[in-house]
């Protein structure tokens, strides 16, 4: 059977996503995707106009991250005009879908180079305004699907699973604690690139956003972030948001138990994967370190948003034709804690397993990035165990779930 290969991996440090608080703010989105692009192929002697496309997931699509910032980006990275570009577009699943697309355009043998990656300025895209929900604002659909905000759609499952806030604030501040000691001993270090200024100055090379004195202690005097959501009107229903949640999940007290310490922090970034042919790569002395031996996609409920992630590994597994037990190393974005926490639970994975060197709560998600650089995470941590095989799954919004395994060459 065809193969897809991951030659390399980069990405850059997430930087607080707040307009003057960050230090990535005032950089063009194109340049940072152009950064961690530029680095790839310097450091794996690309011939850049051999790149059949550079396909770049990116959620908030507007302004300076509108067009095809995907094409933009690799002409900023200085890439041969011959190198062409495609953005694509699945919410916060996008950075894994622009991988899966890459290494399925491969396998099918109709591409022999690709880089694929995203990237995300949750700093400029945030204070854009002018941004529609979920469901694209279409009464028709939204009579349909009611799509509630992330944060409440969270707080909906833990009521329902019986997830406690004491165990998400838990899971919390051991995802800070795993970042802390990851970025320490130097995980991170093999994949991250610099970023500068146009002048030259630095303007971010390490993670700004963990908080590594984080305990659960501190976390438990926060107080939730989505309650004074149910008293709005819910968009035009003429309904408020507690009345269309009552509407739609029957019997469920909504207990709000997500706030910013046990939810993803906001934050810019980009990542990108070099993946290539077989062939292409041994013609052009390009070494593997990984190859891809599934992908998947699945849609679940729009209502929930958040529960696909246990039926994207599922589906993945059954791909590959492999069980849990085959799993070394599992990511799954911890847009919010209970997120991850349910998939543990449901497919019975061990935590020890899961998100080994933290997660989007203490490091940050930035959105349309996000699933590049947990690949990449997921790469550099099976090579410093010397394991075999890395699952790689997370939600979208409009009830979707990504996801692809890797296996260490």
């Amino acid at each position: 059977m065809a193969e897809a290969w991951i030659i390399d991996a980069a990405r850059t440090p997430r930087g607080i996503g707040k307009v003057e608080r960050g230090a990535l703010w005032e950089i063009h989105p194109q340049r940072l995707a152009a950064t961690v692009l530029t680095a790839l192929a310097e450091r794996n002697h690309i011939k850049t106009e051999e790149i059949d496309d550079v396909i770049l997931s990116c959620s908030a699509q507007v302004g300076k991250q509108s067009r095809c910032i995907a094409r933009m980006s690799a002409l900023a990275a200085g890439f041969s005009d011959r190198a062409a570009g495609i953005t694509v577009q699945r919410f916060c699943g996008g950075g894994i879908s622009a991988v899966n697309m890459a290494a399925t355009s491969i396998i099918a043998g109709m591409e022999d180079l690709v880089f694929a990656g995203g990237v995300e300025m949750m700093s400029y895209s945030n204070s854009y305004g002018d941004r529609a929900a979920a469901d694209g604002d279409n009464p028709e659909l939204r009579a349909k699907h009611p799509m509630f905000t992330v944060g409440l759609a969270a707080d909906i499952i833990a009521s329902e699973e019986g997830i406690s806030r004491e165990d998400l604030d838990a899971f919390a501040a051991e995802s800070q604690r795993r970042a802390d000691a990851a970025i320490k001993s130097g995980a991170f270090d093999k994949s991250l690139i610099p970023v500068h200024h146009p002048d030259g100055n630095l303007a971010l090379d390490h993670e700004e956003y963990p908080r590594p004195q984080t305990t659960a202690e501190i976390l438990a005097q926060l107080k939730p972030s989505f309650a004074g959501t149910m008293d709005r009107p819910f968009y035009d229903t003429g309904m408020t948001y507690r009345e269309m949640v009552a509407r739609t999940f029957p019997g469920v007290e909504v207990e709000h138990r997500h706030h910013a310490g046990n939810s993803s922090g906001i934050v810019d970034g980009a990542g990108a994967l070099i993946l290539a042919s077989p062939d292409y790569a041994t013609a052009n002395g390009l070494k593997p370190r990984a190859r891809v031996r599934a992908i998947a996609n699945v849609g679940h409920s729009p209502e929930y948003i958040l529960n696909g992630p246990v039926d994207g590994a599922k589906k993945v597994l059954k791909k590959a034709g492999m069980t849990l037990d085959d799993i070394d190393l599992f990511e799954v974005n911890e847009a919010f804690a209970v997120v991850t926490m349910k998939f543990m639970r449901d497919l019975n994975v061990d935590h020890a397993k899961v998100n080994v060197n933290g997660g989007a709560i203490a490091l940050g998600h930035p959105i349309g990035a996000t699933g590049a650089m947990l690949i990449g995470t997921a790469l550099d941590e099976l090579e410093r165990r010397g394991e075999g095989t890395a699952l790689v799954t997370m939600c979208a919004a409009g009830g979707m779930a990504p996801a692809i395994i890797i296996e260490r060459i």
